[in-house]
């Protein structure tokens, strides 16, 4: 029998949510290569297909009391700003069924000007509590090696762009690194290259295989 996919999942006290597979990067840390050993991830992660707005939001719905969670997660098994307009819609919809609906945020490689051919900043605004960027290197040298985006060296230039004005428009705004072969003078030249940018660092412990 065909196991159903997963569009909405909890970890943590916290409800994530898997609205696509497509990602522009193939960061070499990624569980999508690595396997899923200890980590939250599971392969009915992988999408039988991307689910429509309103699949999304009656996926919301089967976990009851929504205000029960610490907070509502836009993640999944691969680059969520390829939903943007999706996600704003299910938000401004849970927004008006959910009183008291818990902070939301989004976890992105911070791509999202460059995957929508626009500035979607302004959207984030009065939707998004917090936006999480995977900065991953603490320059572009190494940024492209650890991240290997799509676009190349637009793609650094992108995430920081995409970084400075989201810290304009949502009240936190974080950037986080793996801390695989980071010493503690490359986890602190992160750490400026964040605070210059609007945003704070957050440092993540590396999965193994």
């Amino acid at each position: 029998m065909k196991k159903a996919m997963t569009i909405t999942y909890e970890y943590e006290g916290a409800l994530y949510v898997n609205l696509t597979n497509r990602c522009d990067c193939a960061c070499v840390f990624c569980l999508r290569h690595n396997g899923h050993d200890g980590s939250i991830y599971a392969d009915d992660l992988w999408l039988e297909h991307e689910p429509s707005r309103e699949e999304a939001l009656e996926s919301f719905f089967t976990w009851g009391d929504l205000t029960k969670y610490r907070e509502i997660v836009f993640c999944g098994f691969g680059e969520p700003s390829y939903r943007m307009d999706d996600i704003c819609w299910l938000i401004d919809q849970l927004h008006a069924k959910v009183p008291g609906l818990p902070p939301t945020r989004i976890n992105t490689n911070g791509h999202a000007n460059l995957i929508n051919g626009r500035d979607v900043t302004p959207d984030l605004h009065g939707r998004m509590d917090t936006v999480s960027i995977s900065l991953n290197g603490a320059d572009e040298e190494e940024y492209l090696a650890v991240t290997r985006p799509q676009s190349g060296k637009a793609g650094w230039d992108a995430m920081l762009d995409f970084t400075r004005k989201a810290a304009a428009q949502v009240p936190h705004v974080v950037m986080t690194i793996v801390d695989k072969d980071k010493t503690p003078e490359d986890i602190e030249k992160c750490r400026a290259l964040a605070e210059s940018l609007g945003a704070t660092l957050r440092v993540r412990a590396y999965i193994p295989d």
